[in-house]
């Protein structure tokens, strides 16, 4: 199948929380990468999300050009032709926008697909993520809402955070404090900002003690009922049961059962990154050392080339990373649920 349309990609989200699981996000930023989380979504016979960040997209456009702009596009369009082979949907993303690239990555992606949709195409992204945490919640919904309008004109789904992730991602940095718990007063701020659906639809990263970065279960402190206060707090105002459609960032040392509840707030999207580094890399480390004197020319020999072929070592760690892809949509009960 190919990328999904923005119909199938409507219907991937109304499905999952209609019956309550959510699609594992993969960052990606090669080719192989790409391929790896395709397999591994294949494998499980899950629809996915395919997401890039601001590194991401600069990576893929060459490490000496540094276009996100430029990587991006060329991502969408190797994406559409090689999930065209899978029989699965996959939804490209665009991952953590922080206020300083806007005019240099979302912006003119949203551009770039309102043109393609007026032409009668689809747009190249089907949702775009804007990060606003680090600014103050009232310039972070002017921002959203001047975005949502793009969005929808562009049949596209925005993403916001509202709160704070805490740890690193791509130079955006959150303290870890109080602010890693957004309130249900930010949650109505929300909702008077953007509406329930009716400008545009958005998913929404409500922060409950999320961090970015590498821990191990039970490090992280979680709260994921912090996310259905929010529900709540919208319902009682607004009339609108389970308004949000929820993203649930900085995953990683989260326990089964943290996600499981998470999930059952209206998590329809959980971010997988660091895990999936760990995945691609390990086997590649194995290879090169069970295979060193194959790998390097040591003393002045030939080495190896079957050893030291990019596809041998490359083949290993997409079947890593598939692997790890398929656990995560296990995790999230995606598994089999195909539109």
């Amino acid at each position: 199948m190919p990328v999904a349309t923005p119909e199938v990609y409507a219907e991937m989200l109304d499905k999952a929380k209609r019956e309550s699981f959510a699609y594992p996000a993969i960052n990606v930023s090669s080719s192989q990468t790409l391929n790896a989380a395709l397999a591994g979504f294949a494998e499980a016979e899950s629809d996915g999300i395919i997401q890039i960040s601001t590194g991401g997209a600069e990576y893929l456009s060459g490490p000496t050009v540094k276009d996100m702009v430029a990587g991006s596009l060329a991502f969408a369009a190797f994406a559409h032709e090689v999930a065209k082979k899978y029989p699965v949907n996959v939804a490209l993303h665009t991952d953590h926008c922080p206020k300083d690239k806007l005019d240099g990555f979302v912006r003119p992606l949203l551009a770039a697909s309102t043109e393609r949709v007026k032409q009668g195409g689809l747009p190249y992204f089907q949702s775009h993520m804007w990060d606003g945490s680090a600014v103050p919640l009232d310039e972070n919904l002017q921002i959203a809402e001047e975005l949502l309008a793009a969005s929808a004109a562009a049949n596209v789904v925005l993403e916001i955070e509202v709160g704070v992730v805490g740890g690193e991602e791509d130079g955006v940095v959150g303290a870890i404090d109080d602010k890693l718990y957004t309130t249900p007063a930010d949650a109505l701020a929300t909702v008077e900002a953007l509406g329930t659906g009716d400008k545009g639809r958005y998913l929404t990263a409500l922060t409950f003690g999320n961090v970015h970065g590498v821990y191990k279960p039970g490090n992280v402190k979680l709260r994921p009922s912090v996310l259905d206060a929010a529900q709540k707090a919208v319902q009682e105002k607004y009339g609108v049961e389970r308004a949000f459609d929820f993203v649930f960032h900085g995953g990683s040392g989260s326990t089964a059962e943290e996600i499981a509840e998470a999930v059952s707030y209206g998590v329809v999207k959980m971010n997988i990154d660091t895990d999936t580094q760990y995945a691609f890399t390990r086997p590649v480390a194995d290879h090169m050392f069970r295979g060193y004197e194959g790998v390097l020319k040591v003393d002045g020999e030939v080495g190896n080339k079957k050893q030291y072929d990019p596809r041998a070592w490359g083949k290993a760690a997409e079947a890593g990373m598939a692997a790890r892809v398929v656990e995560a949509c296990q995790h999230l009960s995606s598994t089999g649920t195909r539109v």
